[in-house]
């Protein structure tokens, strides 16, 4: 017993990383853990979706371990990292209460590894919050420049990390009469300028995706009430309904708690708000975690109440269920032993097939349609260059700007897809499906060809007017090459119209990739032939079995 008291540190953070390392080295890659993979084999300063932090840390671990291992080591290594900073920042501290509220936090042992942005966005969240107690005791220009180091850090983690920073100023308003929060501030901005460039030369396509293209719906009551359910089973999923109670109603004693506070009440605000607007995924609250388990710990620690002290002995005892529950899954995540096909496909599809398919389509460069998780997981799997084709019906990803495209314009490839099988002359049943697989001797798609329109909401006065556009076309010179020699595309511009509930329909005008390359400028129209109301269009090219892409912004159109 004694040896344990003395090394209780160095046993609890060790069996955490020996867990986390067979964890990280035996189970599939998810979904988006193989996209933060492509990410790595195109690092950049930005990416569509997210901040660059993902794809560097992958990349910095697959090139040590080409393997799941790789993609996940350093992101296990700042998920136990996390705990080591958020430990320092409670006060008085119980290194068991603190283990058991950290056990019963599942989602940390069950996802803690995985090579997602969400992982370091909670390790900077941590060492941003550690940092600004270090700074709001001593304002030197040390703790200065370590402050506006740690918001950069987070801010390269995630865009959701500029919810933190607002909320912690707003916990304290005497920093804005101090100039070394000004200097943190510029720091901050010098260090996430390649950033902000970055989202410059690319139109700020991140900000206008996040706030005016992504997860904007007609209000659903659903989106609330699973928000709710999501948090609760966040910060649990069995001992939530104990730490988010002690979390809430935890009274700050200093500077450093008083932002916690303020972080944990602004965050779950602000994305309950965002529920009114569309569907919340659960993990967006993460960082909220570093808030929970330091005040959740300083209320049963501190506070002498009837439900701190039933709730420190209920969440004592629910930590087994808890650990036989995360048991459990670290088993099925594992090993293909429940013959359940949702988990099957989820952690038990992809280990083989793809080097099947990979012989059958001759190592050939492969097509999925619309899909940049399966893409980007046949792509870690096969070894294959693998390209996503994105229908202009749903949203663009980073496969729209990566050069993958433009390298294999007018070269053979093979179009995969698990839907519409007719369309295809071969298929191949696989732990996913019938994936069925097709040759095409010239890749004929035009992603990257940008249709500006001039106006950004057009008015339509009747049923049967034309609405009439203004375009400009950015052809690059490696498509106008192309399409000089192929001038027979059977390919068609068309309008892609939608509004907040569903898709309407598409609606072709009369312009051409031909009429495109003889005059950069056109006035094109069509009739939308609609009801009056309020929708949306984005124009698109389409050549063939092709999908129709994305070539323009998303653009209003009101029919009166």
């Amino acid at each position: 017993m004694t040896v344990l008291q003395k090394h209780h540190r160095i046993l609890f953070y060790g069996l955490w990383l020996f867990l986390g390392l067979i964890q990280s080295g035996l189970t599939e890659l998810q979904d988006d853990e193989a996209y933060y993979w492509v990410y790595s084999q195109y690092l950049d300063w930005g990416y569509f979706d997210h901040p660059p932090m993902i794809g560097l840390l992958v990349k910095m671990g697959y090139a040590i371990f080409p393997n799941e291992l790789g993609v996940r080591l350093f992101p296990l290594s700042l998920n136990i990292f996390s705990f080591v900073i958020i430990e320092k920042l409670i006060d008085k501290k119980n290194p068991l209460l603190f283990y058991t509220i950290v056990l019963s936090i599942a989602v940390l042992q069950l996802s803690g590894f995985a090579a997602v942005p969400d992982t370091p966005l909670i390790f900077f969240s941590a060492l941003f919050f550690w940092c600004y107690k270090k700074f709001t005791a001593n304002y030197s220009l040390f703790n200065t420049f370590l402050l506006g180091l740690s918001v950069a850090l987070l801010m390269y983690s995630k865009y959701h990390a500029v919810l933190i920073v607002l909320f912690v100023l707003l916990s304290n308003w005497r920093l804005l009469t101090r100039y070394q929060t000004y200097l943190a501030g510029i720091i901050a901005l010098l260090l996430f300028a390649p950033h902000l460039w970055w989202q410059y030369q690319h139109d700020w396509v991140s900000f206008r995706y996040h706030l005016f293209e992504s997860n904007v719906n007609a209000y659903k009551f659903s989106f609330t009430s699973e928000y709710f359910i999501g948090q609760l089973l966040l910060a649990g999923p069995i001992a939530g309904f104990i730490l988010l109670p002690a979390a809430f109603l935890f009274k700050p004693t200093n500077t450093t708690e008083k932002a916690l506070r303020f972080s944990i009440i602004g965050i779950y605000v602000f994305f309950l708000l965002s529920s009114l607007r569309g569907k919340v995924e659960a993990n967006w609250t993460s960082p909220v975690l570093v808030a929970v388990i330091v005040l959740a710990h300083q209320y049963l620690q501190l506070q002498q109440t009837n439900f701190s002290r039933r709730g420190l002995k209920i969440l004592v005892r629910l930590l087994p269920v808890t650990l036989l529950f995360v048991a459990a899954v670290r088993i099925v995540m594992i090993a293909d032993i429940v013959p359940v096909k949702a988990i099957q496909k989820r952690y038990h599809a992809w280990k083989e097939w793809p080097a099947i398919m990979k012989e059958k389509t001759k190592g050939l460069p492969v097509i999925f349609s619309n899909s940049y998780q399966r893409a980007s997981k046949y792509w870690f799997y096969s070894g294959q260059m693998t390209y996503s084709q994105n229908w202009l019906g749903e949203h663009r990803n980073n496969y729209n700007f990566w050069p993958v495209e433009d390298s294999l314009l007018g070269k053979p490839v093979y179009f995969l897809d698990v839907y519409q099988l007719h369309r295809f002359t071969d298929s191949l049943q696989t732990p996913i499906g019938w994936v069925g697989y097709k040759y095409d001797s010239s890749l004929a798609s035009f992603a990257k060809l940008k249709m500006e329109v001039e106006q950004e909401k057009v008015i339509v006065k009747k049923e049967d007017q034309s609405v009439e556009l203004n375009c400009r076309f950015i052809i690059p010179k490696h498509y106008a090459h192309f399409l000089s020699k192929k001038k027979n595309l059977a390919d068609t511009i068309r309008a892609g119209i939608f509004n907040k509930e569903r898709w309407i329909k598409d609606v072709y005008t009369d312009l051409s990739l031909q009429k495109m390359m003889a005059a950069k400028t056109v006035a094109i129209s069509f009739n939308p032939k609609l009801e009056s109301g309020t929708y949306y269009f984005i124009l698109g090219i389409n050549v063939g079995h092709n999908n129709a892409t994305h070539n323009s912004r998303k653009i209003k159109l009101v029919v009166e």
